[in-house]
């Protein structure tokens, strides 16, 4: 990873030309818009984090602006691990005049403007940042003022020491989960899952581990891995409540993971936890467990009926068959019930062969969706 890394920096200190294969680019593909040029660009950023000096300062510059321009025009970007990290790369030189460069960043989008700190705003001095501002003519020079008008210089070395903690300048002190994000970032998914085995060996298992491991396995899809962990989590809880959410959960990861069998032991578990939960009905968690039993009912539809399923016993279109006629008799006695579980519902008749129950819930759909149109009208 790093190899790479630091070969993409080294292309860029050669020739600013080469620069032009770290700009945005807007790509579209299957319906999505992306920038074609981010891994590029943050694998270049990961080289300056432990690499910098006085001759990258332009090149930072540029980042920045082709950070700026991603998350301002490519829908749905936040605000990003890149972003910010070269938004405190430029912040380390303290250049007074990187200010717009800044702004610009801060004003890209919603989740930019929240969540990128003031104090970069300000990273030369504050009282030096707002003479530079209140001297110059820049169409965004009173809207700018009104944002710096708390800090102070103590606040500011506060913050670079913090900042300095999510940004080490030594390898050695990156958070071992950091290198788990960048190996997913570049599609390194084995890599990934291999780094967060890593970080977990050693580590107590305790709910909170338990928990971001599962998390961040099912983020890898993962979901086998996800599934074995969740099986450990459900030993952490107590309660009716918390025990039925806790297997429906397991269900979900087991039937992403194709154990069928697996995902439906997990959801007559839920149900039986269920009976011990007053007004599940009417709850989400009822709605939550009715759409996972059509879900995997669809999904084991989908496997060669008389293939033993995971556990060896049933096939998967016997667990496809129970699971809808669990979910079949339950949907009725829970409430509103939302589009996608009816979707699902529809799609799990359809897959098991019940032609008349797809009917059913084709038109549940319809006036369902009449009833959202509706009311958005």
């Amino acid at each position: 990873m790093m190899e790479q890394a630091r070969h993409e920096l080294a292309r860029m200190r050669e020739s600013d030309e080469a620069w032009a294969d770290l700009a945005y680019t807007k790509v579209t593909r299957d319906g999505h818009v992306y920038d074609g040029n981010a891994v590029r660009r943050a694998l270049v950023l990961w080289a300056l984090q432990y690499d910098h000096g006085p001759a990258d300062l332009p090149l930072l510059r540029w980042l920045v602006e082709q950070e700026t321009r991603c998350r301002r025009e490519a829908p749905y970007q936040g605000l990003g691990d890149e972003a910010e990290l070269a938004g405190f790369l430029l912040a380390s030189y303290r250049e007074v005049a990187d200010v717009w460069l800044h702004w610009a960043l801060k004003r890209a989008n919603f989740d930019t403007w929240c969540g990128y700190d003031e104090q970069y705003l300000v990273a030369a001095g504050v009282d030096v940042t707002l003479e530079l501002v209140r001297a110059g003519d820049h169409p965004e020079r009173d809207a700018l003022l009104e944002r710096l008008g708390e800090l102070d210089e103590p606040d500011l070395e506060k913050w670079f020491e913090h900042k300095r903690s999510w940004f080490p300048a030594d390898k050695a002190d990156e958070d071992p989960l950091t290198w788990v994000d960048r190996a997913e970032k570049l599609g390194d998914l084995a890599g990934a899952r291999s780094l967060l085995r890593l970080w977990a060996t050693g580590r107590e298992r305790d709910e909170a581990t338990l928990s971001q491991l599962r998390g961040r396995y099912a983020d890898l899809g993962a979901y086998a891995e996800a599934a074995d962990v969740q099986r450990e989590l459900v030993g952490h809880v107590s309660g009716a409540s918390e025990t039925a959410s806790a297997q429906r959960s397991l269900a979900g990861y087991e039937r992403r993971a194709g154990r069928h069998a697996a995902a439906w032991a997990a959801l007559r578990a839920c149900g039986a936890a269920l009976a011990d939960v007053a007004g599940w009905r009417e709850a989400g968690l009822g709605r939550f467990y009715v759409e996972e039993l059509f879900s995997l009912a669809r999904d084991a539809a989908g496997v060669a009926d008389g293939v033993a399923d995971d556990l060896g016993g049933d096939t998967a279109g016997d667990v496809a068959r129970a699971a809808f006629v669990e979910a079949d008799r339950i949907a009725p006695e829970v409430p509103w019930l939302p589009l996608v579980v009816l979707d699902a519902a529809t799609d799990a008749a359809t897959a098991v062969g019940a032609e008349d129950r797809a009917t059913h819930y084709r038109t549940r759909c319809d006036a369902e969706r009449d009833r959202v149109a509706a009311e958005l009208d």
